[in-house]
């Protein structure tokens, strides 16, 4: 059965300390994760962290892998991908997974690539390898458009979504986006419905001159911190002048009653770049953290590494932070 996170939450958490043997898992094989192996869901099953991760071959065409745990580092992987690309909003890839479970069902989203649309995905499981798909979340809503995309913005490109694994009131919380992140809720897990404000507004967007500077995308799911809010942790990225990006982490709090509303966040990176698997890569410079769990007695924040390996960072409570 699924284990319930119990470890103290608090903003900000950390600080997190990138594991010495990084990359805990790389591309193997000449099939479906020979070419890059990144971006992973984490969650904890039977005193076991199992991660959902994103990977592909050459041609760039992502599934969900599945691999377990009895450490945090040291992962066996499952021989077969346990999701596909099988519909038209995904033919190209199932990218990009973010893990919740409520009530004994494990709650995926993931991003559906079809080449010139990605779009926010969700699939249920009960035993994280068979899923059922339950199709786009947010049809025509386009995060991305609030900062005027080079291409004029599809109309259609949600990407990245994780759920609070807790009930606000009557209904459920999400956050999402890439470009900027929203707010978005449910009577049943199932299906959505973006939280707009009268200025349509998001809830984050980039802020120019900080490590925000051309985006800001949803991490992991969010925790519900100790005293009731909740964090929100989440990708960066500034972009060079040459047209190349950096990515790192931040963290910010939300009023679970009011998600429109932020009220603080970090104004430096927890995770950069710093290794050479953090800055050689697919996409280079990227440190991208879509896992996070309590796991024996300490924080496991899972990471894409440079869109090609996947490294772990940890925190036990009682770790200090230099300055923030």
């Amino acid at each position: 059965m699924p284990t319930v996170s119990t470890g103290p939450v608090a903003f900000p958490l950390g600080p997190f300390t990138p594991y010495e043997h990084n990359p805990i898992l790389a591309p193997q094989g000449d099939t479906w994760e020979s070419g890059s192996v990144y971006n992973p869901a984490a969650i904890v099953v039977d005193d076991r962290v199992a991660l959902l991760y994103r990977a592909h071959a050459d041609d760039v065409v992502s599934h969900v892998g599945l691999a377990w745990s009895d450490d945090g580092t040291t992962f066996k992987r499952e021989a077969d991908p346990v999701l596909s690309p099988s519909e038209d909003y995904d033919r190209y890839g199932v990218e990009d997974p973010r893990v919740t479970e409520v009530d004994g069902t494990y709650y995926l989203t993931y991003s559906g690539w079809d080449r010139s649309r990605a779009v926010l995905c969700l699939a249920t499981s009960t035993d994280l390898r068979s899923w059922t798909k339950h199709g786009p979340m947010f049809p025509g809503f386009d995060t991305f458009q609030p900062q005027g995309r080079e291409d004029g913005g599809t109309g259609d490109w949600s990407k990245a979504g994780g759920i609070l694994p807790h009930k606000v009131g009557d209904h459920w919380l999400m956050f999402f986006g890439e470009g900027s992140i929203w707010a978005a809720t449910s009577p049943d897990l199932l299906h959505w419905t973006p939280v707009v404000r009268d200025t349509e507004a998001p809830l984050m967007a980039p802020r120019p001159g900080t490590f925000s500077d051309f985006l800001v995308e949803v991490g992991p799911p969010p925790l519900l911190t100790d005293d009731g809010l909740v964090l929100l942790v989440h990708n960066a990225a500034v972009k060079n002048p040459d047209g190349t990006v950096r990515y790192t982490a931040g963290q910010a709090l939300v009023d679970p009653e009011r998600p429109t509303e932020l009220l603080a966040e970090l104004t430096r990176p927890w995770l950069e770049p710093t290794t050479y698997e953090d800055t050689h890569g697919l996409v280079s410079n990227v440190t991208f953290v879509e896992g996070l769990v309590w796991f024996r007695d300490r924080w496991f924040a899972y990471y894409g590494q440079s869109d090609s390996t996947l490294g772990v960072a940890t925190s036990r409570p009682g770790d200090r932070w230099s300055s923030l």
